[in-house]
């Protein structure tokens, strides 16, 4: 049996420049204001795709989080354009405030998600939902909830992340639609570990990748991504107040229809900023083998790694990742936008 173990993948600590992929192109729209007029530009360019009951899955974070994205942004883009769309979140897979429903429910009114439904989709418990291609898993454990919505909002905060290096609409969809108990479990621990994060490096990207293919089997081309590059600590927001503080400057809004393209414009951008800007991020990212998510997503048939992206503060003029750039300043804090 154990001749039959699936070998991760490797590279996820290389960059591959945009010059040395090959394959068709996406679109990833791309504007430099962050606000919630921004917020709302963004995803007008993507939404047509969303129908029926709309889940908007983000991150709504630790209590007091100072990084999440700033609710008053999302209540504007929600009263303007989504007004019967429904926050969706699951339990935490570590012992915190937001390990069980109660808990959880206690710390989205401490943040003040409290302006539209919020459903915590392993309240009622889980159910296994397939997966084609996969090799580590053939289904996977997902918050029971989920099935009752037509479409989905990706509303990702992008920044680093402890495991995965970084977090972007992949690691949103994958940990954040797997349920607390058994999902996160079969992405972060290796069966029979006393260490429930066990599985690192490759192995734990293409697990994550395969868990995000499940969620994205279910509502097929429903789904649209916004992902906010702001507040980019190299800490996931789980981390909540304990976060290492902000050091990469901000930079803007993006919006696809492809996952794996609007992942890959992140990081383009965050690899295009200048050394001093882009060192402690980048570090993070290729410690952890972070990489390896977007190769395998490709891999996976998820998306394409090559793109134009459309500056919408010009024209919608085609633009390169130094040119969204280089225009970037050192991060200051905006503290108190967010609560």
């Amino acid at each position: 049996m154990s001749d039959n173990k699936p070998v991760p993948g490797t590279g996820g600590d290389h960059y591959i420049p945009y010059s040395e992929r090959s394959g068709p192109e996406s679109v990833v729209f791309f504007t430099r204001d962050l606000s919630a007029a921004g917020l709302i530009k963004a995803f007008e360019r993507v939404s047509s795709v969303l129908a029926g009951k709309v889940a908007i899955k983000l991150h709504t974070g630790e209590p007091h989080g100072p990084n999440i994205i700033p609710r008053p942004w999302v209540k504007e883009l929600i009263e303007k354009d989504i007004p019967g769309g429904v926050i969706v979140e699951t339990n935490t897979y570590y012992d915190g405030d937001r390990y069980t429903t109660e808990g959880h429910r206690k710390t989205l009114k401490v943040n003040g998600w409290d302006f539209c439904p919020v459903d915590i989709l392993d309240e009622d418990g889980a159910a296994m939902w397939p997966l084609h291609g996969g090799k580590w898993f053939k289904e996977m454990s997902i918050g029971r909830n989920l099935s009752k919505y037509d479409s989905m909002l990706a509303l990702t905060h992008f920044k680093g992340h402890v495991r995965g290096g970084f977090g972007g609409a992949n690691k949103n969809i994958a940990i954040g639609c797997a349920d607390g108990h058994v999902g996160k479990a079969m992405q972060h621990t290796a069966e029979g570990s006393d260490n429930m994060w066990s599985i690192g490096d490759e192995e734990f990207m293409e697990r994550m990748v395969e868990a995000s293919k499940a969620v994205l089997e279910f509502f097929g081309d429903k789904v649209c991504y916004v992902n906010v590059m702001r507040n980019m600590s190299v800490d996931c927001d789980c981390e909540g107040v304990n976060a290492a503080p902000v050091v990469t400057p901000n930079v803007g809004i993006l919006a696809s229809l492809d996952m794996l393209a609007i992942d890959q414009a992140c990081i383009d951008l965050v690899y295009a900023m200048k050394p001093e800007d882009n060192h402690d991020l980048v570090e993070r990212i290729e410690s952890r083998h972070g990489l390896r998510q977007l190769t395998y997503m490709k891999e996976m048939g998820m998306g394409n790694d090559r793109y134009k992206l459309i500056d919408m503060d010009n024209g919608d003029v085609e633009i390169c990742a130094k040119e969204a750039v280089k225009d970037v300043k050192p991060f200051v804090s905006d503290c108190g936008c967010c609560h």
